[in-house]
């Protein structure tokens, strides 16, 4: 009897050291994985910025320096598209909605405020972004077919394009959006709408290029008024 407890308690003994071991390792297992999965979001790319959110106010103002030294390259997916809606047509089935048109007339006022003084400007051929061209910009915009055609070589594109010194403003096409900034490693968290215009910013032909963020049609309101730029610096008519 005697001996029939002692092996009993031996038996409990073994059984806590086992569950005590097996609890410890579960705990490193996890302990592990925690600090992996943390660590890989720290070192995850961030996605593109909203700029009208308020507390981005400081990519806003980099925004501001970039632009006025010519450093900024602006995409601006085309206005609402006919063939997707039954709002009344401005023209061709593959071109913009009435509606279309004057959004992208407001949307043309905001880049006039910026300055388009010293800025390149090209659409798609498509139809839609060449009418939405010309409701945005009073001048003649030129249109190119890499600004459509872009997979696999949208930023080597805008890259070649891109003048020191001079923003490049592109019409184009939300597809060409996604594929700039993967390929700029920029998770496309973003489903661009009609009219939404994303930044980044090119300093000098051999600097990496940097996400700056980006604006929808509706939200240029809330972008930080005017007077946030450092002493010494200014853009003309800016309505940032």
């Amino acid at each position: 009897m005697i001996l029939s407890l002692r092996l009993a308690g031996a038996k409990r003994a073994l059984l806590r050291k086992a569950l005590a071991r097996y609890r410890n390792t579960l705990v490193i297992v996890v302990a592990t994985a925690l600090t992996v999965f943390i660590t890989l979001q720290l070192l995850a790319p961030a996605s593109a910025p909203n700029l009208a959110l308020p507390g981005n106010a400081s990519r806003v103002q980099a925004l501001n320096l970039s632009w006025a030294k010519g450093d900024v390259v602006a995409l601006v997916r085309h206005g609402e598209r006919c063939d997707r809606t039954s709002t009344l047509c401005l023209g061709p089935e593959d071109g913009i909605t009435v509606h279309g048109e004057s959004v992208a007339q407001a949307l043309g006022y905001e880049f006039r405020q910026m300055g388009l003084a010293h800025a390149d400007i090209y659409s798609s051929l498509l139809t839609r972004s060449r009418q939405t061209a010309d409701a945005m910009f009073v001048r003649p915009v030129e249109a190119q077919d890499w600004v459509f055609n872009c997979r696999g070589k949208m930023l080597s594109d805008v890259l070649k394009h891109k003048v020191p010194g001079r923003n490049l403003v592109l019409v184009t096409h939300s597809e060409c959006m996604d594929e700039l900034e993967s390929q700029m490693h920029v998770p496309t968290e973003t489903t661009f709408s009609y009219g939404a215009s994303l930044f980044i910013n090119v300093e000098g032909a051999s600097a990496q290029p940097q996400m700056l963020g980006y604006v929808e049609t509706q939200d240029w309101s809330a972008i930080v008024p005017p007077g946030t730029l450092p002493a010494g610096h200014s853009l003309e008519a800016s309505r940032f």
